[in-house]
């Protein structure tokens, strides 16, 4: 198991090795031989990050401090209380080695920290050991699986209720 310290980045900081974690890690979960570029990638990751001061880019460092996970969240509900998981993604490399439990691990902690009561993200439901993750974590489907806009993959929203921070 790859041991990782886990926090959130500063203004910016990690964005360009996020969007390339995203990049590779949808190319190889996809089979698809090419990697997008980072001027693709990365106004993927900057949009959340950027769309409000609650947003996060939570990081997955390992033991030289190089990143090799990210959550990258945002605040969805009117009233302020849920985060969103927009994005998430483990290096390939690192694959197998539990720095994408880690990560979901120390999240509902970050999460609750930062004022939110609640979780949500979408999940292929074709990608079953990210499903397998999520239900073992308690991640509960919440409404129907239905088609993904642009890929018409199905994708299923889960949800997790966050104990409040201490």
């Amino acid at each position: 198991m790859t041991t990782v310290h886990i926090r959130v980045a500063g203004d910016r900081e990690h964005l360009d090795e996020a969007a390339t974690i995203w990049a590779e890690a949808t190319a190889a979960r996809d089979g698809e031989a090419e990697v997008a570029p980072l001027s693709l990638a990365r106004p993927l990751i900057q949009r959340v990050i950027e769309r409000s001061p609650r947003s996060l880019l939570v990081v997955a460092l390992d033991a030289s401090d190089r990143v090799v996970g990210f959550a990258a969240v945002e605040p969805v509900s009117a009233d302020g209380s849920t985060a969103e998981v927009r994005y998430l993604a483990v290096r390939p490399g690192s694959w197998g080695g539990g720095v994408g439990r880690q990560l979901m691990l120390a999240l509902p902690g970050v999460l609750a920290a930062a004022g939110f009561t609640h979780g949500e993200l979408d999940v292929y439901l074709d990608n079953p050991r990210a499903v397998n993750l999520y239900e073992e974590l308690g991640w509960i489907p919440s409404g129907d699986a239905a088609p993904h806009p642009r890929t018409g993959r199905l994708e299923q929203r889960y949800r997790l209720g966050l104990a409040p921070h201490r």
